[in-house]
């Protein structure tokens, strides 16, 4: 699998990982040293991001659109926009920027920042 390839598939799971809660899944592609801007303005290291994942979230439907991978050896960064439907049923949308370092031959996430 190219790096391309497998980058889009860990931006698939990731996003996937936000709807679903999956706390595991995310164990498995953070860096150590991951950090996350949350839309809040607050800045949560890879514990407190895991601890903010498995509190179910409240919207639906959450997808990614426009995504742009951009690799730089072994760096990278994805940028994209997300929709998703509120609790009230109202639609939204959001952007977020992922940065992947690989490690070991591993593609792993280490930092995020989302907006909404």
């Amino acid at each position: 699998m190219s790096d391309l390839d497998e980058l889009a598939s860990l931006n698939r799971d990731y996003v996937a990982s936000v709807q679903n809660s999956d706390v595991k899944r995310f164990d498995e592609i953070l860096a150590a040293e991951f950090y996350c801007s949350n839309p809040d303005k607050s800045l949560v290291d890879r514990a407190g991001f895991l601890k903010q994942t498995a509190v179910p979230v409240t919207i639906r439907n959450l997808e990614a659109h426009d995504v742009r991978i951009r690799i730089m050896g072994d760096f990278a960064i994805i940028h994209a926009a997300t929709s998703y439907t509120l609790p009230d049923g109202k639609p939204a949308a959001g952007r977020y920027t992922d940065c992947w370092a690989k490690q070991k031959g591993r593609w792993l996430a280490v930092s995020a920042h989302v907006s909404r």
